[in-house]
């Protein structure tokens, strides 16, 4: 709990998990991802590679930065087209003892890909960003910003 009193709240010393989802029925994934667990700190938490095809699909490389109260997330080359379906895109799943986000905005100004008004959804201490359908290149990014509800680190 000191790091979260020391950095004045929002994610800095969270632990978070990544990981790839798709699918057209939460029932029956095309694709679901290793994941991989950090505690947030300074500079990029996560830097995801593909991970071998599943049902012709694979993971399409990213960086994330996790700062306290924002998250950025940048495309790597090659570039492509992200699989349309009823969602395509990344899970961030918080360890807090509490709804961790009151609101989630996508930052336009710092954006240059088009996310859907509702590509960003939030249960509980989960975030899902629905990338589905979307053309990327190697500049493609987008930022997120967050009202962090003050909760304990677990």
């Amino acid at each position: 709990m000191a790091a979260f009193a020391e950095t004045g709240g929002g994610l800095q010393g969270h632990t978070v998990n990544l990981s790839v989802l798709a699918y057209d029925n939460p029932d029956v994934p095309i694709f679901v991802g290793s994941g991989v667990t950090v505690v947030v700190g300074t500079g990029v938490e996560f830097g995801l590679e593909r991970e071998g095809a599943q049902a012709g699909v694979d993971v399409a490389p990213v960086t994330v930065d996790i700062s306290a109260r924002r998250i950025e997330l940048r495309f790597l080359p090659p570039g492509g087209h992200l699989l349309a379906a009823e969602f395509n895109g990344y899970v961030l799943e918080f360890v807090a003892e509490c709804a961790l986000f009151d609101r989630v905005t996508i930052d336009r100004a710092a954006s240059n890909m088009a996310l859907a008004e509702d590509a960003v959804t939030v249960k509980g201490d989960t975030l899902y960003i629905n990338v589905q359908g979307l053309s990327y290149s190697a500049d493609s990014h987008f930022a997120l910003d967050l009202d962090v509800a003050d909760c304990t680190l677990s």
